[in-house]
């Protein structure tokens, strides 16, 4: 899978999971969780950067690498924290595999513009 493929793809799942995470799960106290938002806003900022991304802008690319492996972390320790397979658990899991599908499209592309480079 090309990276800006994949790109897009983490984009939708994280904004998708961030408004049904908002709009879909009441906290304890009946009322939205803004930090639902969270992925949403990940997901808006990587479609943003999306032009970069599919023109293979390093600064970009590596920037959105570096988000993704920090929202990963974040994903990762939230999905840990709770204790039963509700649906918030299952939208961590969710962007646990998408942000890990795009982690591995880029650095896969990483690898094989460094051989180009070195080839030519």
């Amino acid at each position: 899978m090309k990276a800006a493929t994949a790109n897009i793809l983490n984009a939708i799942v994280l904004i998708a999971a961030g408004l049904y995470g908002y709009f879909g799960i009441l906290t304890p106290e009946g009322t939205h969780a803004p930090t639902a938002l969270i992925p949403a806003a990940f997901g808006l900022l990587f479609l943003i950067l999306q032009k970069g991304v599919a023109s293979s802008n390093k600064i970009v690319s590596h920037v959105v690498v570096v988000l993704t492996f920090l929202l990963l972390i974040i994903c990762v320790s939230r999905f840990i924290k709770i204790p039963d397979w509700g649906p918030k658990k299952y939208l961590f899991l969710a962007c646990i595999v998408s942000n890990i599908i795009a982690m591995a499209a880029f650095i896969s592309s990483f690898i094989t513009a460094r051989k180009a480079r070195k080839a030519a």
